[in-house]
C-alpha cells in the first residue's frame, strides 16, 4: 500500500490528498501521522524540530492538511495543529501537539516498540 501523503523519514508537504482512515489503520510497523496547514504559524515553528528529527528515520510520515470537516482528523480527534501521532501497526500509541524543540519529538517516537 502507497499512501501518496506519505514519505519515509520527513515529509516537507502537507497533502489534501489524505488517506482514508482505513488506509492508516491498515498500516504495519511504525509511522508518523501530522496533521496541520502550511499556512499555518505552529506548524511552520514546529518544522525544524520535526525535520531534525525525522529526516533520518526510516518509517513512513504522512503530513495531512487537515482543516474543518476533513474526515481524517476528525477520526483521529485533533483539535490544534500541529498535532503529530505515533502509530503502531495502525494503533495510536501516543501524540503530541504544537512541538517545538527536538526532544519533544524524540520522546514521542522513543515510545515505539
Amino acid at each position: 500500500m502507497s499512501i501518496r501523503a506519505t514519505e519515509t523519514g520527513f515529509n516537507p508537504e502537507y497533502s489534501e490528498d489524505a488517506p482514508s482512515f482505513e488506509d492508516v489503520t491498515d498500516q504495519k510497523g511504525v509511522s508518523i501521522l501530522e496533521f496541520g496547514a502550511p499556512w499555518c504559524g505552529h506548524c511552520q515553528a514546529a518544522e525544524p524540530a520535526v525535520k531534525a528529527v525525522l529526516g533520518p528515520k526510516s518509517f513512513p510520515h504522512t503530513k495531512v492538511y487537515d482543516g474543518k470537516g476533513k474526515p481524517l482528523g476528525r477520526a483521529f480527534k485533533v483539535k490544534l495543529w500541529p498535532t503529530l501521532i505515533l502509530l503502531q501497526d495502525g494503533l495510536e500509541v501516543d501524540r503530541i501537539v504544537r512541538p517545538i524543540h527536538e526532544d519533544e519529538v524524540e520522546d514521542l517516537i522513543s515510545q515505539a516498540r
